[in-house]
């Protein structure tokens, strides 16, 4: 799903006020990093990013990019997540579902969101349980998806081998 322009411009004031608020500029490259991010429902990358960009004909360098990334998750807007691709993705988290846990199919790349009322009720417990007050927390569960699955894609075996010869 994609967010237009009325969607997202409480959002764009939002990171406004926090640039202006910590001394920075609100430069025209910045909010389009921002616009790029809030526009789309997806898990995107830098490079993902840049192409977006690209396509409204716009080019900031990665550096920028990447820094407006920064001061949009330092600001609390997005949130950066590691799947362990070798590379980070962002995620808006103006989401209708907030809270939310990720299916990361290891073939594909694909992420899948998803919600638990059950997993919420474990890590409350769980904190109670132990005097903890929890601020935040992350699952991600990796593994393959259905398409991939049925697209004949299995699981490695990833033991160790024994290096001398039993036979």
């Amino acid at each position: 799903m994609k967010l237009g322009p009325a969607d997202i411009e409480p959002y764009l004031a939002i990171f406004g006020r926090y640039l202006r608020e910590q001394g920075l500029p609100v430069t025209q490259q910045r909010t389009a990093v921002a616009e790029a991010v809030f526009s789309s429902s997806l898990h995107q990358s830098v490079e993902d990013l840049e192409a977006a960009l690209r396509e409204k004909d716009l080019r900031p360098g990665k550096a920028t990019v990447y820094r407006t990334l920064d001061l949009l998750v330092r600001s609390g807007l997005v949130e950066e997540h590691d799947f362990g691709e070798g590379f980070r993705r962002y995620e808006h988290r103006l989401s209708r579902d907030p809270v939310h846990h990720h299916l990361v199919c290891t073939e594909s790349g694909d992420v899948i969101e998803f919600r638990s009322e059950e997993l919420a009720r474990i890590v409350e417990e769980t904190a109670a349980r132990h005097g903890f007050r929890p601020t935040h927390h992350k699952l991600v569960i990796f593994g393959l998806s259905r398409a991939s699955q049925e697209s004949g894609a299995e699981v490695p075996y990833r033991g160790i081998t024994c290096p001398i010869d039993t036979a």
